[in-house]
């Protein structure tokens, strides 16, 4: 269980389908924290869609996912697209609630970037304060040429824009 970023406060561990289960517990509290701000639901069976969650289940060079470990175990994940191309994205990030205020969310979130340096972009909602404000916080204490601006988001049109976030990391 080698680690791909291993500090004294981190680790993050590739996604493998040993971690798949951890993935998608997780998944299902990031979209429960989601669903106060993007107007989403449970299934009948009480389970949030893993339409988005299914890509990084499986191998492609353009995507990355890794399980955020912390001093207690695994505390969250990270889900990057755009390693082929010029810009990557922070498709999906999650800390549990309890180690956030720990500052492992901006350990992990630093050390996937270091891991990718280039031009970056994370999407996040004014309507979801803590998310806006760890990420305009990150993006300014690590990033160079910090951009903003809004993009209506996908298929959701009666929920308020995306904020996108392009920073660039060295």
């Amino acid at each position: 269980m080698a680690a791909v970023y291993d500090s004294t406060v981190v680790n993050l561990l590739e996604l493998t389908e040993e971690r798949h289960e951890i993935a998608e517990r997780f998944w299902q509290l990031f979209l429960h924290d989601l669903s106060e701000f993007r107007d989403s639901h449970p299934d009948e069976y009480g389970a949030f869609k893993r339409r988005h969650l299914e890509p990084y289940l499986l191998p492609d060079p353009d995507r990355v996912a890794y399980v955020v470990y912390g001093p207690t175990g695994p505390i969250g994940f990270a889900f990057v697209h755009g390693l082929t191309g010029a810009v990557r994205t922070f498709d999906q990030f999650f800390i549990v609630r309890s180690q956030r205020r720990a500052r492992l969310g901006r350990a992990a979130a630093e050390a996937t970037v270091r891991l990718h340096p280039g031009q970056w972009e994370v999407a996040f909602q004014n309507e979801n304060p803590v998310a806006a404000q760890f990420w305009r916080r990150f993006a300014a204490g690590i990033g160079s040429n910090v951009k903003e601006r809004l993009q209506p988001v996908p298929d959701k049109p009666h929920i308020p824009d995306d904020v996108i976030l392009s920073f660039k990391v060295a």
